[in-house]
């Protein structure tokens, strides 16, 4: 049967799998860096129009009509300047750190690439541009997951291990993306707090949950202050350490962005945060990859017959 997407209200339900975390993990803690800029429509590559999303400029409008040379300088902070202090940041403390990379921005900056390589942070691919899947023809999204892919195992030097949409997929994608093989994981979901494994035309797929209320995509809202966003993402992380310890243990995503939380004032927040995670017990703070291995080797595919 064609594959299908169909909503599931249900999950697990009250009775979640036990993940099994390594060392005794009460809670698995990733954390995501969002690696957009040099990707996103631009008049520079011929799309017509000046992204500001996750920017100062988001939401303002300014430029009616044009280059927005205002939100282009505020990508490329997050490729010149954000994207260090947040890799030293984790490489300080030690840290692991999953990176969604865009094909096209890492091609745009070899030395950030290099970076990543020799940190040893593991990739997941973020779409060749950061644009709306949803929006793209199935032949034209199936080139997009082939070129990005191909790109990567050339700037980063291996494939990606996962898969992950600009904000959403399409009908199509999660389809495309196990058309095209070679992938751990997809996180094109943000509806549960564990991994699941789907079968998507007789293959089996793992998917892997991200969020986007763990994130400081916040920035771009309601929040102002470094200590509203630890505050708020700390809660986050004590409540599901302590519904972990009470035996129900969760995985949780953070998610960010360099042009936004790498600036000084919002990095002092996730610096508290790193150091708060760091000092408690119970606590897996891993690779995305790590985490899509150990659940295929804890809890292995059960078999076709899985769906949506």
């Amino acid at each position: 049967m064609p594959y299908e997407v169909k909503r599931d209200f249900i999950g697990y339900g009250r009775n979640p799998p036990d993940p099994q975390w390594p060392g005794g993990a009460k809670l698995a803690v990733n954390f995501v860096m969002n690696y957009e800029e040099g990707s996103e429509p631009s008049f520079e590559l011929g799309d017509g129009v000046t992204e500001n999303g996750l920017t100062e400029a988001h939401g303002l409008n300014q430029v009616k009509s044009g280059r927005d040379l205002a939100a282009e300088g505020m990508f490329e902070y997050g490729s010149r300047v954000g994207f260090w202090r947040l890799h030293d940041l984790f490489a300080e403390r030690g840290l692991p750190m999953t990176v969604f990379g865009c094909a096209l921005a890492l091609e745009r900056n070899p030395e950030a690439a290099a970076a990543i390589r020799a940190a040893g942070y593991d990739v997941c691919c973020h779409g060749w541009r950061w644009v709306k899947h949803f929006e793209l023809p199935e032949a034209e999204e199936r080139e997009h997951i082939r070129r990005a892919v191909e790109s990567l195992q050339k700037t980063v030097g291996h494939r990606p291990d996962g898969w992950y949409c600009r904000y959403g997929p399409s009908q199509n994608t999660r389809r495309l993306v196990a058309e095209e093989g070679g992938f751990l994981y997809d996180s094109d979901y943000y509806g549960d707090e564990l991994p699941f494994w789907l079968t998507v035309e007789g293959r089996k797929q793992l998917v892997i949950p991200y969020s986007l209320t763990n994130n400081d995509g916040k920035y771009a809202g309601w929040m102002g202050t470094a200590d509203q966003w630890f505050s708020f993402i700390r809660d986050a992380f004590d409540m599901l350490l302590e519904e972990g310890r009470r035996g129900r243990p969760k995985m949780m995503s953070v998610g960010l962005h360099m042009r936004l939380i790498g600036h000084p004032a919002r990095a002092m927040g996730l610096k508290r945060l790193l150091d708060h995670v760091m000092a408690q017990k119970d606590v897996w703070i891993c690779r995305r990859a790590q985490i899509a291995r150990h659940w295929m080797a804890t809890h292995p595919y059960p078999g076709a017959g899985l769906n949506e």
